[in-house]
């Protein structure tokens, strides 16, 4: 046997060793990839929360799944609601799109609300946040927000904050750069202007 093979047949069973413990180390001990958790699919943002007021539904004082009601009209976006567990514990509200915030102020019926301007699939649309603890909200207007930010925390229920609402978020999102922050429309066809928000949530 020449000198080489002497040297392989040496060395090749002590690689091939080395190689099987390397694989058994990295699988027994590799640290595990940690998971990217998209916020717009936990906390408040979740379809199993919008039980009372949908997009379009049409809302009077009689009717209306949320008693007492002071409004009429077909509903401009999507209501999720909180847990009694949540009544004191502050419910975290992220971004649902990159953009620009452009009104921060309290508004009859809302208390605190934020609009923020966004590009969905090339179109220009505004977010519409009600029912924010405006104090909160420390993100300045005209300042870019990414998605998954936290924006503020929803207001105490009954109080200024919420505009004497329950506790919950409103969102809706309008159609345009246009600010419209009407939490109801009085005709069906005006819902046209508007988008629902549940396509772009879990």
């Amino acid at each position: 046997m020449s000198k080489n093979r002497k040297i392989i047949a040496v060395l090749l069973p002590i690689v091939i060793a080395s190689v099987v413990v390397y694989q058994n180390l990295n699988e027994s001990y590799s640290l595990p990839v940690p998971s990217v958790t998209n916020t717009t699919d936990t906390s408040i943002f979740s379809s199993s929360r919008v039980t009372k007021k949908l997009f379009g539904i049409y809302v009077t004082p009689k009717n209306s799944p949320v008693q007492p009601e002071k409004f009429t009209g077909y509903h401009t976006g999507i209501d999720f609601e909180t847990t009694s567990g949540e009544a004191n514990v502050d419910v975290h509200v992220p971004v649902l799109f990159d953009g620009k915030l452009v009104v921060k102020k309290s508004a009859t019926g809302y208390g605190g609300v934020v609009v923020i301007e966004s590009a969905i699939e090339g179109q220009l649309v505004t977010t519409v946040y009600g029912h924010l603890k405006l104090s909160s909200v420390i993100t300045p207007v005209g300042q870019f927000v990414k998605k998954g930010d936290t924006l503020g925390i929803l207001g105490k229920a009954y109080s200024n904050e919420t505009g004497g609402e329950r506790k919950h978020l409103h969102l809706a999102i309008h159609k345009g750069g246009s600010i419209n922050i009407f939490g109801y429309v009085q005709t069906k066809s005006a819902l046209n202007d508007w988008l629902d928000p549940k396509d772009f949530i879990r």
